[in-house]
């Protein structure tokens, strides 16, 4: 059978795989985006998309029901008895199921004329000299670029030569529950070796995401080393079923290969933090865009991504020394706690927080 031919082939229809698609067409290059799974796609997530990335979603045409995602103003941080908040300088940011916002890029992609073969594995590619041909459960593809978007343990990360050894081993789990959120923020509850995230999803549901180093505990365990917590959700019911993921700490050597680009997950993943991971997932999707439609080396696109994730990276090592050493974190954020402004500032610097996300990128890719 003769290949098919396009410009650029995704692997994952997660938000980085279509975020990528819809920012190579709005660039007049034609995508192909391959999905092994069936919609709807979930995931274990926090579900907070930052500011920047509530802009990058309004650029690319994604609209999201209202009546099915939540604003927050900032990120608040509870630790026993101590708490201190932190608000976003440029606009709110937005829960939204998982789910909800797969369908909003799907839909968006399919109207803009983008091809999405779902129950299509990626099996093998080769890299030629003028690009790639991927061989796929639903025949051979030749593009001249391949885009792992394939999340965590991305098979193009892998066959691409590009994993490194994980560091950290750590895993998350996430649950809804019906309750009407009782914050305008994102809410971190910390104990020893856990985090819970409480991010409002709609006006009547919170999803609660647990972070742990992955011994074993259910969900509901893991709850009850949060007592603030375990009290707020006493008798509301839960609406799904624990999804986990993990494990957390990712890494590749680099983003790209010949013929073979990394973006979101699949690229490399810290730790959820603040919830940066969909935003940084969505801006590293333009950049890569605009290096693939300008024809620029792949290079180039590697410190570009680099700059963008810098700040996330560096907040999130300072935090996982924090929940590997409790004291440490005590008195950093007692500081934290009489200064609610630092905190701010690097909520503000971890989230990539810009007034223009495009220009930011433009900087970062030198151009």
């Amino acid at each position: 059978m003769r290949a098919r031919d396009t410009e650029v082939i995704v692997v994952g229809a997660g938000p980085a795989g279509l975020a990528t698609a819809l920012e190579l067409a709005q660039r007049g290059v034609a995508p192909l985006v391959i999905e092994r799974r069936h919609p709807p796609l979930d995931k274990a997530c926090g579900e907070g998309v930052m500011p920047a990335g509530v802009r990058a979603l309004e650029k690319l045409g994604v609209s999201l029901p209202q009546d099915r995602c939540a604003r927050f103003r900032g990120v608040r941080f509870i630790d026993g008895s101590r708490s201190f908040e932190g608000r976003f300088p440029t606009g709110p940011g937005l829960g939204v199921r998982r789910t909800v916002l797969s369908e909003a890029l799907l839909e968006r992609a399919r109207s803009a004329g983008i091809p999405v073969e779902f129950g299509c594995t990626l099996r093998a590619w080769e890299s030629r000299a003028d690009g790639v041909i991927a061989r796929t459960s639903g025949g051979d593809v030749r593009a001249r670029l391949l885009v792992g978007a394939d999340g965590l343990g991305s098979f193009v990360r892998s066959h691409a030569g590009l994993a490194a050894p994980i560091r950290r081993r750590r895993f998350g789990m996430r649950r809804h529950f019906r309750v009407a959120p009782w914050s305008p923020f994102v809410e971190v509850y910390w104990s020893a070796g856990a985090e819970a995230y409480v991010t409002p999803v709609a006006a009547d549901e919170v999803g609660v995401a647990m972070l742990w180093g992955g011994d074993g505990r259910s969900h509901e365990r893991c709850l009850a080393a949060f007592p603030q917590l375990e009290a707020r959700l006493r008798g509301a019911e839960p609406v799904t079923r624990v999804l986990g993921a993990g494990p957390f700490w990712q890494s590749a050597r680099k983003r790209f290969a010949p013929g073979v680009a990394l973006v979101g997950d699949a690229a490399g993943y810290t730790d959820a933090v603040t919830g940066e991971g969909i935003t940084l997932s969505l801006v590293c999707a333009r950049a890569l865009a605009v290096v693939v439609a300008e024809r620029r080396p792949l290079a180039d696109y590697e410190q570009a991504w680099r700059k963008l994730t810098r700040t996330h990276r560096a907040f999130a090592v300072l935090l996982g020394f924090g929940v590997s050493h409790p004291r440490a974190r005590s008195a950093f954020f007692a500081l934290l706690s009489r200064r609610p402004d630092v905190f701010e500032r690097m909520l503000g610097w971890a989230a990539g927080e810009s007034p223009d996300p495009q220009r930011s990128v433009a900087r970062a890719i030198g151009g």
